[in-house]
């Protein structure tokens, strides 16, 4: 059964690197097709790929995943733009995400009976953070303007670490390890710790690593073959001591890769490369383990009640909060409703998924499925509507230049 898996997975990625340029420049592509080839074959389709993935496996699969996502993507970040249009993730990320967490619950508490209302508050935390691995095709996409693409990198880059604590507070209240009197505290030492040792293991592994990387490069030490491994390695490396140490390794991967970014400048590229189509590789088999084993696990609890809850985490609840922070910005209507719809849900709540399922809440079958449903809704709805709505953005703003 290993063997065949292992064949199976193996020809679709041969072939997927065969005509992923041609499919990405069409609405199906990316994680839309990976995760609909996993569903195709596994259990609920053809049953042909048959894998037995735990949680924690799942979990280390996506976590390395998003490592490499938001290490690569800060690396790549316009620094001359982001200087002059930080404020649209600055805004989007201290107001806008609290907002977002406050209407989740808030819809939670209407359509949920049977949950509790610490549950709902972490539905409504698992899916506030927006996916840098779905929104990929329009962050990198130049017809986008510089400042949209900026301020949605950061955004994603940054907004799963901060929703890490928030998660923590209500799992401890809800699993009775927290008390009311102390919540502020703990609120306070876990807000800390994930922010700042994640930015110091960031910033320090990162700082040390180019310093020999640029070192080693000089004196002719680095092969072209191990050169390929570098990158990869260190974006590993600022996750997995962050989260050794307490902080947040999704934290710690956007500012390394920004640092790394800054620093390598035009160099970069060639170390980036590989780590580029490593975080590729390990995003279509997460994406293909989603939709043959997850999928499949979690219809069982799929209600009206989920689906509802679901397409409105992914319009309401997002885009009313994202246009608010964003009023009186020198932004026009459109490009608000365009960064307001660009929040897709991915690889941050699937390992938050996993980390509710470990703590066995009463609730967590409906948890888990509300979870699957609205991700499996964002693959579908921001893969397809990316490219078009890319399109229509640039015309606009065409036309907006040449009246």
């Amino acid at each position: 059964m290993m063997y065949q898996n292992l064949s199976i997975l193996a020809v679709f990625i041969f072939l997927y690197s065969l005509v992923c340029g041609g499919l990405e420049r069409t609405p199906i592509n990316g994680a839309i097709v990976f995760a609909a080839v996993g569903l195709a074959l596994g259990p609920l389709g053809f049953g042909i790929l048959s894998m037995e993935v735990d949680a924690e496996e799942l979990r280390t699969l996506a976590e390395l995943t998003l490592a490499l996502v938001l290490f690569t993507d800060a690396s790549n970040a316009n620094f001359s733009e982001l200087k002059k249009s930080f404020h649209i993730p600055q805004r989007l990320l201290l107001i806008g995400l609290p907002i977002t967490i406050l209407l989740g619950f808030g819809a939670g508490v209407i359509l949920f009976d049977g949950l509790t209302l610490l549950e709902i508050a972490i539905i409504a935390t698992m899916l506030a953070p927006t996916d840098a691995a779905l929104g990929k095709a329009v962050v990198t996409n130049e017809s986008v303007p510089d400042n949209i693409r900026e301020g949605l990198n950061v955004e994603s880059g940054l907004n799963d670490g901060i929703c890490v604590p928030i998660l923590l507070i209500f799992l401890a209240l809800a699993t009775s390890t927290g008390n009311e009197g102390g919540t502020s505290m703990l609120a306070f030492k876990l807000m800390a710790e994930a922010v700042g040792i994640g930015v110091a293991a960031g910033a320090g592994l990162t700082l040390v690593g180019v310093l020999l990387l640029k070192n080693c490069v000089a004196k002719g030490w680095i092969t072209e073959t191990w050169r390929q491994f570098s990158v990869p390695a260190l974006a590993v490396t600022c996750f997995a001591v962050a989260q050794w140490f307490g902080g947040s390794g999704f934290i710690a991967c956007f500012v390394g890769g920004m640092l790394f970014g800054g620093i390598a400048k035009e160099k970069k590229h060639k170390f980036l490369l590989a780590a580029e189509g490593t975080g590729d590789t390990l995003a279509l088999i997460t994406w293909v383990v989603f939709g043959a084993v997850v999928v499949g696990r979690s219809i069982e609890s799929l209600s009206w009640e989920v689906v509802l809850y679901a397409l409105l985490s992914l319009t309401l609840i997002r885009m009313i909060p994202v246009f608010l922070v964003l009023t009186g910005m020198n932004l026009r209507t459109d490009e608000k409703l365009f960064i307001g719809w660009f929040g897709p849900r991915g690889l941050a709540s699937i390992v938050f998924a996993v980390i509710v399922l470990n703590e066995h809440l009463p609730g967590g079958d409906t948890i888990s499925m509300t979870v699957v449903c609205t991700i499996i809704l964002s693959v579908i709805a921001h893969g397809l509507s990316a490219n078009p709505l890319v399109s229509v953005l640039a015309a606009r703003l065409k036309a907006k230049v040449n009246p």
